[in-house]
């Protein structure tokens, strides 16, 4: 699995797309921190159908998220995927930028911060 912290240009209106079904489907405010195997979906999208992987963030919480993007009419349309992959949690530890703006934050606010790891969650 690689994940690129920035959507390629083909993929860009598709993932935005997907952003906001999943924020309006879960009311949340998330935003994309990375996109799942990045080229291989940009060959797969050309094709029709495709799965997209995401990695949103919103402020400490960070999520994988497998959508199915279908071009249509009106842009994309959207939906779950149906994941059942054991090696990949659905919680994500944040990525290092945002785990250091958070750090930042919570530092600028208190005299200092245990961080506690556990299972690989922070």
């Amino acid at each position: 699995m690689n994940v690129s912290e920035n959507p390629p240009r083909e993929l860009r209106a598709a993932s935005e797309a997907a952003l906001e079904w999943i924020n309006a489907t879960h009311g949340s405010h998330y935003e994309i921190t990375g996109i799942i195997d990045a080229d291989d979906t940009v060959a797969q999208a050309r094709e029709g159908s495709f799965e997209l992987g995401l990695v949103l963030c919103d402020g400490d919480a960070c999520a994988r998220e497998q959508v199915v993007v279908e071009h249509s009419a009106e842009g994309f349309r959207v939906s779950a995927a149906d994941v059942d992959d054991p090696l990949i949690p659905p919680l994500l530890d944040p990525p290092i930028g945002v785990r250091a703006g958070w750090l930042n934050a919570q530092l600028d606010k208190h005299k200092f911060v245990v961080l506690v790891f556990y299972r690989g969650l922070w």
